[in-house]
């Protein structure tokens, strides 16, 4: 495997704990954000929130990856790493070793949050780049000691 003078790919393991843990928080928040919207719903218009929630919960699903995307393209463009990447010592750079642009980031959070499949390509590209990280010229990279003891 060839790597530029110090710089070591993060591997599948690392990024797809850090992808979970993201997904995990984003979850949260959203599932937390639908509660509210039901409680309001249920004071403002009193007795059907059975039919507000039955509308809701299907688009909040379908909304939940565009949500998914917005995270990961505002921490990638302000920070270069998700609050899931630095508990496990990674950072997405450009495969010039540069920060990314709001473009590059947003065109490799929609990937990933739409086809996530596509992140199993990493598994055999030599700088363990998945088809957003294709698309985005971007790569993961790590930095030094992670927070959490981390593997891969």
């Amino acid at each position: 495997m060839t790597r530029p003078a110090g710089r070591e790919y993060a591997g599948i393991i690392s990024r797809a704990a850090a992808y979970l843990i993201d997904a995990l928080i984003v979850t949260v928040f959203a599932i937390g954000g639908l509660l509210v919207l039901v409680l309001i719903a249920a004071v403002v218009a009193g007795a059907p929130t059975r039919d507000f929630a039955s509308a809701a919960v299907p688009i909040w699903a379908i909304a939940l990856p565009a949500v998914l995307a917005v995270y990961n393209g505002v921490f990638w463009t302000l920070a270069g790493r998700t609050p899931g990447m630095a508990l496990l010592g990674v950072r997405v750079v450009t495969v010039r070793g540069r920060p990314l642009s709001w473009p590059a980031a947003l065109v490799r959070a929609v990937v990933l949050a739409y086809f996530p499949v596509g992140a199993l390509w990493s598994l055999v590209d030599r700088r363990s780049q998945g088809v957003h990280d294709k698309l985005a010229r971007t790569t993961v990279v790590r930095l030094g000691e992670p927070a959490v003891g981390a593997v891969g």
